[in-house]
């Protein structure tokens, strides 16, 4: 079997090591943010930073609390398989601390042409770039991977992350299933 493209051992590898992800920048306001891969270690501050947000960024980001946020959800969010998923945290330092200030993740649709992506970030750091940064990021690994599109669904009554990913460049459609919804849809290929 050697030279055989689909073996065991290659399949179960990551396209890349997600520490190659890392990457620090500087935000428009705030202390220095560093972006990277969203770690298994990570459920502690993951939890923190959910049970820290508004209840409109609750709301919004888990769709108007159709999501129970329980330790196995949060465990699902921190443990990746990173053959069809991704998950990049912007991190800052406050009091010492290492804080999670945002995540943007996509998982893979079962076809391997699209993924659907979520984005949340705390609320003292909406409007400062970290999610335009998280985002690009996320969109440009997609795209590396050899995905064709990326999606989401936005509740209607979110203005703002409609315009967000409006200026991302994302195409925004009547949702096939949920009138309450939005599609936004970027095409990468």
């Amino acid at each position: 079997m050697e030279g055989n493209p689909h073996r065991q051992d290659q399949i179960l590898k990551p396209a890349f090591a997600p520490d190659e992800l890392t990457e620090s920048f500087q935000p428009v306001i705030g202390a220095p943010v560093v972006l990277r891969a969203l770690r298994e270690d990570d459920l502690g501050i993951e939890r923190e930073f959910v049970t820290g947000l508004s209840s409109e960024t609750r709301h919004n980001r888990l769709l108007g609390g159709a999501i129970k946020v329980t330790d196995e959800y949060l465990r699902r969010l921190t443990h990746l398989d990173w053959s069809r998923e991704a998950a990049l945290a912007a991190i800052t330092m406050l009091g010492g601390a290492e804080t999670l200030i945002g995540v943007a993740r996509y998982v893979g649709e079962p076809d391997g042409a699209a993924c659907e992506f979520a984005i949340v970030l705390a609320d003292a750091w909406q409007g400062r770039g970290v999610g335009r940064r998280l985002m690009e990021k996320l969109i440009a690994l997609a795209r590396s991977r050899g995905l064709a599109s990326v999606y989401g669904d936005v509740l209607s009554s979110n203005r703002a992350m409609l315009e967000f990913s409006r200026r991302l460049g994302f195409t925004p459609s009547r949702h096939p299933d949920d009138p309450t919804l939005v599609r936004v849809t970027l095409e990468l290929a």
